[in-house]
């Protein structure tokens, strides 16, 4: 009866929704609610239904290949995107309708680059990093850091899933930077990954969702987790005795997408078009997530720029959405036998 009475009420509130938002909740969904859900909703009248999700495109595919598709708009991972669009789970967009910046500046001189694509507007620059409590013995001071259970003992928290993952491996193992991809191409380089991988194997604790994170570093289930910036710095804001270290950090894009057959294709493009304006862009620092426009920058803080992924690009890896797009799905298999083997 339970259930019934919850599927109801989520029936209900779809069916009065003018069409349906996901993104990844947490402080960086407030912030969408906050610079972009209400203002949008208070200007035109529509009802959007805002939910979350955990990322990765095996929802998404679901749903597309069931054609019974419920999101109208999707907040994906760049890294995911290349396949998602290749693969047909996505609408094209129209972007020579987007809107100038505010600087006059037209939508495609606007953007920075690679946050214009097919399938997607950009919404945020953001970035993968290694969160750690502040009262370990031993700060790391590097991604091997990440790896070095004599150093530093303890569990660490991962995302259980290839991307990422593989990568910080090769990092911490010594391969340069401009090499990881290359190399993660070759099957000598993925079983190098996984070979580091192993080192650390028994001490990670696997997560689903992004808001596990702070959560495991507060409890003290681990002592150093993958996380998202802004997951980080928000809790640090209020208190949390947390530290980020960004040597290593995978910089990356998130962006709007519209899953192909949204039965509010409309609807969803006209938010689109609305949120990625200057101003809603500039209202992820709250979050420290920096945003796709230049034109956003005479409203971005000064305080919080150190706190953005764009200050410390020297020290990071661009993830790549193209490398996933060809390999991921063998990756991911791989990932996950490994992941599950004794």
């Amino acid at each position: 009866m339970k259930n019934i009475i919850v599927t109801f009420i989520l029936f209900s509130a779809s069916v009065n929704a003018d069409f349906i938002a996901v993104s990844f909740g947490g402080a960086y969904g407030a912030a969408q609610q906050k610079y972009m859900i209400d203002p949008y909703v208070k200007k035109t009248g529509n009802k959007i239904l805002f939910e979350n999700y955990s990322g990765g495109i095996a929802e998404l595919k679901a749903q597309v290949e069931s054609g019974q598709v419920n999101w109208d708009v999707l907040d994906i991972e760049y890294i995911d995107l290349e396949r998602a669009c290749s693969e047909g789970m996505l609408e094209p967009l129209k972007l020579d309708d987007l809107p100038a910046g505010d600087n006059g500046v037209a939508a495609r001189q606007d953007f920075i680059p690679n946050a214009l694509h097919e399938c997607a507007v950009g919404n945020i620059v953001w970035s993968i990093i290694v969160g750690y409590r502040d009262d370990i013995n031993q700060k790391p001071q590097s991604i091997a850091d990440f790896f070095d259970l004599q150093k530093i003992p303890g569990k660490r928290a991962m995302r259980k899933r290839a991307q990422v993952n593989l990568e910080w491996a090769l990092l911490a193992d010594g391969v340069a930077r401009e090499a990881v991809y290359q190399l993660l191409a070759t099957e000598q380089g993925v079983r190098r990954a996984f070979a580091k991988l192993d080192t650390i194997k028994n001490n990670i604790i696997w997560f689903d969702s992004w808001s596990q994170v702070p959560q495991m570093l507060n409890d003290g289930s681990v002592v150093m987790g993958q996380s998202a910036n802004g997951r980080l710095f928000d809790a640090i804001t209020k208190g949390a005795k947390f530290e980020i270290l960004w040597d290593g950090q995978v910089y990356d894009l998130d962006g709007w997408a519209i899953p192909k057959g949204s039965k509010n294709q409309k609807q969803a493009w006209e938010f689109i078009k609305f949120s990625t304006q200057s101003k809603p862009l500039a209202g992820m620092q709250d979050v420290a997530y920096g945003s796709t426009r230049q034109s956003s920058a005479p409203y971005i803080a000064e305080s919080i720029k150190p706190n953005l992924p764009s200050a410390h690009l020297s020290v990071g890896l661009k993830a790549s959405g193209e490398f996933w797009a060809d390999n991921g799905e063998d990756l991911g298999e791989r990932f996950l036998a490994w992941q599950i083997k004794k």
